[in-house]
């Protein structure tokens, strides 16, 4: 009997809950680290891009107004779907990054407990970005934490997953949504992170997912009037520069790129960082 024949798999990107091919039809062979064929990936284009802004803002509005406890049990069920695809995810991530069976799975495994800790910041955030504040005259003075509106992410591009899961999960936690673009040369731990993300509670435009050329992507995003933060974590310093100053035309917040452990304690940083704080004046009763 012969040997069966393996099903080769060709991605697709991640825009808006569902699963399109780039628009272009371009797609790019995805290697291991001894260069041996994984899958081919999409090459997205500046007009998948455009789409997911779009999709991103489309959905700000619903997950924005969504209880801050309720996105925390959304990142929670995040978690859960990852738990039981773990052993998929441990050999994409050996694969991507040449690590051995053990390393990837610690990698998961941190991963995975990301979401949960972030899953954890989700009602309690406000508790340390916003409070009253002392003030001079008969009012309450009150600022509260407001998400920022749609951030474009730079995913890390030797931390696939990991890496990858730090800097999205902040930002959606907090309320905004997000467009990133994967590692350009170990996309597949994200693009099967969207088959995850699809099949949990997350409404569709809140995460999109897109792969190819990082500079070729990013440009129409730093650019993009419609998206308000950059996080540049995946950028080298000559691309960063370019991006930041595309960025400043619409005053974008920008996440500067820099060395990261992405295994250490995140901290607090990046919840922080896509914030904006809105005060309220109050006369007091007499």
């Amino acid at each position: 009997m012969s040997d069966r024949l393996s099903v080769l798999k060709t991605y697709k990107l991640y825009v808006g809950g569902k699963f399109p091919r780039s628009e272009s039809g371009r797609v790019y062979e995805v290697t291991d680290s001894k260069g041996n064929w994984l899958a081919n990936a999409p090459l997205a284009s500046r007009k998948d891009a455009r789409d997911a802004v779009v999709a991103a803002r489309k959905a700000f509005g619903g997950w924005s107004g969504a209880t801050a406890y309720n996105r925390g049990q959304v990142l929670y069920r995040i978690a859960e779907m990852l738990e039981g695809r773990r052993d998929q995810f441990v050999a994409e991530v050996a694969d991507a990054e040449g690590l051995s069976k053990a390393k990837a799975a610690a990698q998961v495994d941190a991963a995975i407990d990301r979401w949960v800790w972030y899953a954890g910041w989700s009602d309690k955030i406000a508790q340390i970005a916003g409070g009253a504040n002392p003030v001079a005259g008969p009012y309450f003075n009150l600022s509260s934490p407001e998400p920022t509106g749609v951030v474009a992410v730079l995913a890390p591009q030797e931390s696939s997953f990991l890496g990858l899961v730090s800097v999205i999960a902040p930002v959606i936690v907090c309320g905004s949504t997000v467009v990133v673009v994967a590692s350009q040369n170990a996309p597949l731990p994200a693009l099967s992170l969207a088959e995850v993300l699809a099949t949990s509670d997350l409404p569709g435009g809140v995460v999109n997912l897109l792969s190819g050329r990082t500079a070729e992507i990013a440009a129409p995003l730093a650019a993009h009037q419609d998206v308000n933060a950059l996080d540049l974590a995946g950028a080298d310093a000559g691309l960063a520069k370019e991006l930041e100053t595309a960025a400043a035309d619409n005053l974008k917040r920008v996440v500067r790129p820099g060395a990261a452990d992405w295994s250490a304690d995140p901290g607090t940083e990046r919840l922080l960082a896509f914030l904006e704080t809105k005060t309220v004046w109050h006369p007091m009763g007499v």
